[in-house]
């Protein structure tokens, strides 16, 4: 039964606190393994952990979906999927540093960030089948289901993803999850980061297994070094590489190279200059190699063109966001100068125009009445 699950317990506590903290406005801030606090605008209010709100609900390899609780280990689901073959398509990145195992199922979803096959598999939100939530007022709502058919409420449930916290608490989730490749083989080409998307965006276009890639500059060169991973059937991924041409990388070497991509890890991510932030700039796959502002580095592509990051002064901002902006997307700053701290200040920008604000403000009224959950993380207003 239910109401002998210490988890259940747990619940029952966090949610008395939460209308608690309604009733008198003290703000909470929501947080698994910390593993993110390096992103937003502020942390700000009493910590809750949800980290008591642990274990696998239910798993059905056959109807490849898992439910977890929200502060379940994200390593600890990714080893059970991967006893059965499988695992979790999007590549959630950890961030979780020298103290591995940190990361939680809970953040994973509020944080709504995906690894280097999100170009090709898709984002965090569209493996959200449903979820379990506590909304400002203390009730606890559940949105979706465990099957794809089942779409009542399924829009709130990708809602939650990217909402870094502000709409509520996530204390369950159910996720889709996909056999692991039966191949897989990634290749290495020297050239131009506009001869880099040229390829790409050709390679799309084509009945090629493109799982993700990656264009790094070389110091003192206009050149760079791109990366693409092949995933797929074994005959689709060879046949793939005798087309593509390019140096095939040993699998131990890749491995390391997109976890490192994964995690910011390489060493372009790791040897800012002093006084630069990272940058990240959103932009269609098609769109052009960038001529960045002075003092950038970069930028660092991902997503087949669509992701690019940038090493720049915070003085930069406006110049970039103007620069993503002419080309259809936008930019963002994603850590501040000091890790594990959220280094935005006021150049988040998540909401870039008065409608997009509008619609968040309204949102957060809706889910968070007394905006106690997660206050300044995402707009100075709530």
């Amino acid at each position: 039964m239910r109401s002998m699950d210490p988890a259940h317990s747990h619940l029952l506590q966090i949610a008395e606190r939460v209308r608690a903290a309604a009733a008198d406005g003290t703000p909470l801030r929501i947080r698994g393994g910390a593993t993110k606090d390096f992103h937003g605008l502020s942390l700000q209010g009493e910590p809750l952990d949800t980290r008591p709100l642990a274990g696998i609900v239910g798993y059905e390899p056959s109807e490849l979906v898992v439910t977890v609780r929200a502060g379940t280990p994200l390593a600890e689901v990714e080893a059970l999927l991967a006893a059965q073959g499988q695992c979790l398509a999007f590549e959630p990145p950890h961030f979780d540093g020298a103290v591995p195992g940190r990361a939680t199922v809970g953040g994973m979803v509020a944080a709504g960030l995906s690894g280097p096959a999100r170009a090709s598999m898709g984002a965090v939100r569209d493996f959200v089948l449903g979820l379990e939530m506590l909304n400002g007022q203390g009730e606890l709502l559940r949105y979706g289901g465990q099957v794809m058919k089942n779409v009542a409420g399924y829009d709130v449930s990708r809602l939650m993803a990217g909402a870094w916290g502000t709409l509520g608490l996530i204390t369950e989730v159910s996720l889709k999850v996909l056999p692991v490749a039966p191949a897989e083989a990634t290749l290495r080409f020297e050239c131009s980061q506009q001869l880099a998307l040229d390829w790409l965006n050709a390679w799309g276009g084509q009945p090629l297994p493109l799982n993700a890639s990656s264009w790094q500059p070389l110091e003192g060169s206009a050149r760079g070094v791109l990366h693409v991973r092949l995933r797929g059937a074994r005959a689709a991924v060879q046949s793939a590489c005798v087309r593509m041409g390019g140096q095939r990388v040993d699998d131990a070497h890749a491995r390391a190279h997109w976890q490192g991509c994964r995690e910011q890890r390489l060493a372009w991510f790791t040897g800012p200059a002093p006084g630069q932030v990272l940058w990240r700039l959103s932009v269609p796959q098609t769109a052009p190699a960038l001529t960045l502002p002075d003092g950038c580095a970069g930028p660092l592509l991902e997503w087949h063109g669509a992701l690019r990051w940038v090493r720049a002064p915070r003085a930069q901002g406006e110049p970039l966001r103007a620069l993503a902006r002419a080309a259809g997307g936008a930019a963002t700053l994603f850590r501040g100068e000091a890790e594990d701290q959220p280094g935005a200040g006021g150049d988040l920008d998540a909401c870039a125009d008065r409608a997009t604000a509008m619609l968040h403000a309204r949102l957060k009224q809706a889910f968070d009445p007394a905006g106690i959950f997660n206050r300044g993380r995402l707009a100075a207003a709530w």
